[in-house]
């Protein structure tokens, strides 16, 4: 019994092993460079505390884009999506600030 190979990722300065069949190395490397900028990015932006917190956010963006583009709409460019993402991000920052404040009070 074979077992499929892994692959190392790294993600905000961590690595990760992920079981990949050789023929999707690239394509698992590409999405790992993919997340890391978004949670970079979320990272970045401030407001989003915690690890848990900034991986729930870009899971969140990346759920959208692909739930987009399988919604029957022309096939567009991520970038297209950037801004109405960022104001997507900027809700979902603000509604856990708010839980934050209800849980401190």
């Amino acid at each position: 019994m074979s077992r499929t190979p892994t692959v190392t990722v790294e993600i905000l300065d961590k690595e990760y092993q992920v079981a990949c069949p050789p023929d999707q190395e690239v394509e698992l490397k590409s999405a790992a460079l993919h997340l890391d900028k978004q949670m970079r990015d979320i990272r970045a932006a401030g407001k989003v505390i915690g690890l848990e917190r900034v991986a729930i956010m870009a899971a969140l963006n990346l759920s959208h884009e692909v739930l987009s583009l399988q919604g029957g709409r022309a096939p567009v460019r991520l970038d297209d999506h950037e801004d109405r993402l960022k104001t997507l991000t900027s809700k979902l920052d603000e509604a856990l600030y708010q839980l934050r404040q209800l849980e401190i009070n």
